[in-house]
């Protein structure tokens, strides 16, 4: 067994970190017109180059900017498409934690023109990133998967007089992320992962429930959203290795569905194009290992077992012991380690400190290190 060259790494992560103090401040000067555009970037710029050296320094292979130049994981991505507007309408989520339960409130949208790309989004932001990173460190760019534009309204939020027949909305959805893939491809782009809570929060019954209740087919829905990450992917180039990460919610340390991935595993792991997959693991929520029999030779899977939803720390043993249990389904040289999701999905962040933060990143990279090394 061997360190990866290639992404995913034996020692990853999700993508999101927790936004260092000055940030927050500097975001909510700008929000009062007492810092400028201008200003508020180059503190963010400060920031990156901090968290960039941290990731090099507890030893990972791969490096994000953190998402510190975004308020959510996702809407800020959506919103930067063509065609896709937010509306006055509020969307609430419903979340739970150990200790009892929180609401996420955000605006609803709505897909009132023709989806298209209208710019290479996150692309300066990549670039900088691109920048930052040392020889022998992978630049990882995260955005949404497609599934997330549809999952968060369903058929309802698409103006039927622009998309009479949703198979012309899925068309122009793949066709403008993959023009989008291309684009950070030409920027130099090599790891790209989309992020998608659809495919996990579709193995919770709740979750299906409430999704036939507005009219979607929430019994195959999975296998459109796979079609359609399919196309978006397709003409990727070669060098780009592309993964997904799939979880069930992440906001302040609570989540949104629980449950195994059973219902969605066999067409998941057989049928999606991706590289490798970042699966949550980290508690029961997550259900066993089961499901991973139906990964295929040479696909990676990242498991995420190191919470990053509070900040006591894993043990190596626990760790190791997780591994060789999920090992008796995929085999170990397909096996990677990372959190379960990111530490700051939102720009508020999970319940636990920049140093429990660190300590769980060197955690994992230590682990790998010992199992692949």
């Amino acid at each position: 067994m061997t360190l990866r060259d290639t992404p995913p790494f034996r020692a990853d992560h999700v993508g999101s970190l927790l936004r260092p103090p000055r940030l927050l401040k500097a975001r909510e000067q700008k929000a009062t017109g007492e810092i400028s555009a201008d200003e508020l970037r180059a503190i963010e710029d400060d920031a990156i180059r901090e968290v960039v050296r941290m990731q090099r320094d507890v030893g990972l292979r791969s490096a994000t900017d953190g998402e510190f130049r975004r308020t959510s994981w996702h809407m800020d991505f959506i919103y930067r498409l063509g065609g896709v507007h937010p509306t006055d309408e509020k969307i609430q989520v419903h979340f739970r934690n150990a200790d009892g339960e929180l609401d996420f409130e955000a605006a609803a949208l709505a897909i009132d023109e023709p989806i298209r790309l209208r710019e290479t989004i996150f692309g300066d932001d990549f670039a900088f990133l691109a920048d930052q990173v040392d020889d022998g460190v992978t630049a990882k760019l995260t955005i949404p998967s497609p599934s997330m534009v549809h999952y968060r309204g369903g058929r309802a939020a698409i103006d039927p007089g622009v998309y009479p027949d949703e198979e012309q909305f899925w068309a122009d959805l793949s066709a403008a992320y993959a023009e989008q893939v291309r684009r950070v491809a030409d920027l130099g782009c090599r790891y790209l992962q989309l992020d998608d809570t659809s495919l996990a929060y579709l193995n919770d019954p709740a979750q299906r429930r409430l999704l036939d209740e507005r009219g979607d087919d929430a019994e195959h829905q999975h296998l459109r959203y796979i079609r359609q990450i399919n196309a978006a992917i397709a003409g990727r180039p070669a060098g780009l290795s592309v993964t997904t990460h799939m979880c069930r919610g992440n906001f302040r340390s609570s989540w949104a569905a629980e449950g195994g991935y059973d219902f969605v595993a066999e067409a998941l792991f057989s049928e999606l194009a991706v590289d490798g997959f970042f699966l949550e693991y980290d508690d029961e929520r997550s259900g066993g290992f089961a499901p991973l029999r139906f990964v295929p030779p040479g696909k990676m899977v990242v498991l995420g077992l190191v919470t990053t939803k509070k900040g006591a720390l894993e043990s190596k043993d626990t760790l190791k012991r997780r591994i060789d249990e999920a090992a008796e389904y995929v085999p170990l040289d397909q096996i990677c380690l990372s959190p379960q999701c990111g530490f700051s999905s939102t720009v508020e962040g999970n319940v636990l400190t920049y140093e429990e933060e660190v300590a769980k990143l060197r955690l994992i990279a230590e682990t790998a290190e010992e199992i692949w090394g």
